[in-house]
């Protein structure tokens, strides 16, 4: 959080599958120096500990997909408490910004939380992910009953988010009526953010970053 007193909007910031690594710390910084009292749980800490992991098909079988959407929703509005009672948090002001896995979540819990001012997706999955008891439903399942305003930033080069499928997501979050957005970047790769992986894009990932701060003062985050 900034240096100085006062109380500053909340910004959770939401992992990819690797966890709360030096890239989603960073991104917590970066939302400091913006003003922000940025915070990102760690939530995978009761299936497992990513940081000793290397193998992406081993942590999304033994630790990814054995958290529930139920644990993530409620580990963010304890997360939300715990800023609330730092003496540091404005409250009334909350917003989301997630990557991959934390993309998901992004409209995952906009859905859970109407309280929550706004939220950003990066290329999150849309669909593909629900199972009966961890997942009920993906977010191309609830599109149209997202009342928080999302907007999605998505790869036009994508193996794991069809443009399809995006598309798709696009109409329904339009029958909504949240305000809800998605802009899909051209030419670029899933994970053009994260500049500790060979997929980042400098342009693209500058430009979303101004699209996200544009969105989140839009809706007065």
């Amino acid at each position: 959080m900034p240096a100085g007193p006062g109380k500053f909007p909340v910004m959770q910031v939401v992992q990819e599958i690797f966890g709360v690594h030096e890239h989603i710390k960073d991104m917590c910084r970066r939302y400091a120096k913006m003003g922000y009292f940025a915070i990102a749980p760690e939530m995978f800490a009761r299936q497992g500990d990513v940081s000793r992991m290397t193998d992406i098909p081993a942590i999304l079988s033994q630790v990814a997909s054995k958290v529930p959407d139920a644990q993530v929703c409620a580990d963010l509005d304890a997360t939300l408490a715990f800023a609330r009672a730092s003496g540091h948090a404005d409250a009334k002001r909350t917003g989301l910004v997630g990557y991959c896995w934390g993309g998901r979540t992004a409209w995952v819990y906009a859905r859970h939380n109407g309280n929550l001012n706004a939220a950003v997706a990066y290329y999150g999955l849309l669909e593909g992910l629900k199972t009966p008891e961890l997942r009920p439903q993906d977010p191309i399942d609830f599109a149209d009953e997202i009342r928080v305003p999302v907007l999605g930033l998505y790869s036009g080069i994508d193996a794991f988010v069809k443009q399809e499928t995006i598309a798709k997501m696009r109409g329904l979050i339009n029958q909504g009526g949240s305000g809800s957005e998605i802009a899909v970047f051209p030419n670029v790769d899933h994970g053009f953010n994260a500049d500790c992986r060979p997929t980042y894009d400098k342009a693209a990932a500058t430009y979303a970053q101004k699209l996200a701060g544009d969105w989140f003062k839009k809706y007065r985050v």
